[in-house]
């Protein structure tokens, strides 16, 4: 089991409306240990009931993103309680990315395996560097990365998770781009910058249609075609009732600046 350090295991820093959290385990390459997945829980369940934050930033320490779950704290006992219990934890954890009102963007440096691409998988999107590297290497160990295969199936054609998941082979940024995995390519030099200005320009919208658009989106991505139309067709009638989308619409009418959003 990897040993206590004075150094929390999570940073929180506030830039307006983006909150940016910072997976700060840099020797362990950002393992998940479970204390940094009860760390995140928290983060999250406080972000949940913080109007004041529209997007949520999530990147990590070091040369790496995140390299899964902890080894050396799963090979540290043999009881399927505990596996249970942390694989368990980790679960309601990227559940709890899925349920926060914020978009939620996964700012990618290094590499990303097994459970660290499936938290890439679970964020709403995903900026890297071009150096950033993604694998569900679980097979190599005698381990089937089955939790990373849920994040990996609700992103990428299953051809291309299941080639990951079988080969445990690891694909650069420009190959995750194209299977889904992420949204976007930056420069090494570049990626601070171009990670905080996506996350400052989503800010940057109404709040109440922040909120409203991820869970719209993905509630009706888990329907048929007829039930997502259902289901989407009376939310957006009456987003057009709402304050912020009538004074945004007259601004356009009258081609004026846009207005203030009052997150009504």
């Amino acid at each position: 089991m990897s040993l206590p350090t004075n150094e929390p295991v999570l940073l929180r820093q506030d830039d307006g409306k983006v909150a940016i959290l910072t997976l700060n385990r840099p020797k362990a390459m950002n393992a998940l240990s479970g204390e940094l997945i009860d760390a995140l829980q928290a983060e999250f369940d406080k972000l949940a009931k913080d109007d004041s934050i529209s997007v949520v930033l999530l990147q990590a320490a070091g040369r790496g993103f995140c390299a899964g779950h902890d080894l050396r704290e799963v090979r540290s006992t043999e009881e399927y309680r505990f596996f249970d219990d942390l694989v368990g934890r980790c679960s309601r954890m990227m559940l709890a990315i899925r349920a926060l009102p914020q978009p939620v963007i996964a700012k990618v440096q290094g590499i990303a395996t097994a459970a660290g691409c499936q938290l890439v998988g679970a964020c709403d999107l995903a900026i890297a560097s071009s150096e950033a590297k993604f694998g569900t290497p679980g097979v190599n160990i005698g381990l089937f990365c089955g939790t990373p295969s849920v994040a990996l199936a609700r992103n990428m054609a299953s051809k291309h998770a299941l080639d990951m998941l079988f080969t445990g082979d690891t694909i650069d940024a420009q190959t995750a781009l194209s299977y889904g995995l992420i949204s976007r390519v930056s420069t090494p030099d570049a990626l601070d910058r171009d990670a905080l200005q996506l996350a400052q320009l989503i800010a940057s919208k109404s709040p109440l249609v922040l909120r409203m658009g991820k869970q719209l989106y993905h509630k009706h991505s888990e329907m048929n075609l007829e039930q997502a139309y259902s289901y989407a067709s009376p939310v957006m009638a009456g987003g057009m009732m709402a304050e912020d989308a009538q004074n945004g619409i007259d601004a356009v009418i009258n081609k004026q600046k846009q207005p203030e959003w009052r997150g009504k």
